[in-house]
């Protein structure tokens, strides 16, 4: 999860707009944003970490949301996750750990750049490790895992980061798989939005929705869902000799 700015004039994409939660809107400014490299990130993480699974469970502020079909969906996501055959795992931006825990068998390596969120992460992951680390600069040699996951990291970046962020998956493992908010009618793809967190602080973050077939697209795979609110999608390639990981 690691997409923020706190500043209340985010820079922004050129040509867009900025997009508030309640659809307030602006011009932005001409120049590309920086999120997974941008320090602010991690504050805005470090502050929602206790609260962050409010999102996934509707609880809290999300207790009266209206999302028809978003538990089944997210069962669906969670099985998802639950299915995969036991492998060497590494999931960038891990958050919380809520889907990085029901991984099965092989290692598993939470990574975000949150100190917060790494600590909660490493309780829900007793036969694991999370740790704090840069996603656009991965601290693992070539070929160090079977696999990348990644849950609602993908869609906060920026075209430059995520060309950095898809070359260093595909660098240390051979499948990748990234899980995201799906585009639904009536939300713009692509958007800045006033987040509003337990204490009051409010932080503004970029973020796009995309299909199931979008995202498979993007990273040259295969759709693995085309959901009402999420979407996700795996690519794969010959795996490389792997490395020896870091331990405990």
């Amino acid at each position: 999860m690691i997409v923020a700015r706190t500043s209340p004039v985010p820079v922004g994409l050129a040509g867009g707009t900025r997009q508030g939660r309640a659809g307030e809107t602006g011009p932005v400014t001409p120049s590309d944003p920086a999120f997974a490299g941008d320090p602010a990130t991690a504050t805005y993480y470090d502050q929602r970490a206790a609260e962050y699974d409010e999102w996934y469970l509707s609880q809290g502020r999300f207790a009266e949301r209206e999302r028809p079909g978003w538990h089944a969906e997210l069962e669906h996501v969670v099985g998802l996750v639950a299915a995969l055959p036991p492998a060497r795992t590494l999931d960038i931006a891990c958050g919380s750990a809520f889907l990085t825990r029901h991984l099965r068998g092989g290692l598993v390596v939470g990574l975000d750049q949150s100190r917060a969120m790494v600590a909660l992460a490493q309780t829900r992951l007793p036969g694991g490790l999370a740790m704090v680390g840069d996603a656009l600069e991965l601290p693992f040699p070539d070929g160090a895992f079977d696999r990348v996951l990644t849950g609602h990291f993908y869609g906060h970046l920026p075209t430059s980061e995520r060309t950095a962020f898809l070359a260093e998956a595909r660098r240390v493992a051979g499948e990748l798989i990234v899980i995201d908010s799906a585009l639904r009618p009536a939300v713009e793809p692509e958007q800045w939005q006033e987040r509003v967190l337990n204490d009051g602080s409010r932080h503004q973050v970029y973020k796009r929705y995309l299909t199931g077939q979008q995202l498979a697209d993007e990273l040259d795979g295969e759709v693995l869902l085309d959901g009402t609110w999420f979407a996700a999608a795996r690519t794969s390639r010959p795996a490389r000799h792997h490395a020896a990981t870091p331990s405990r």
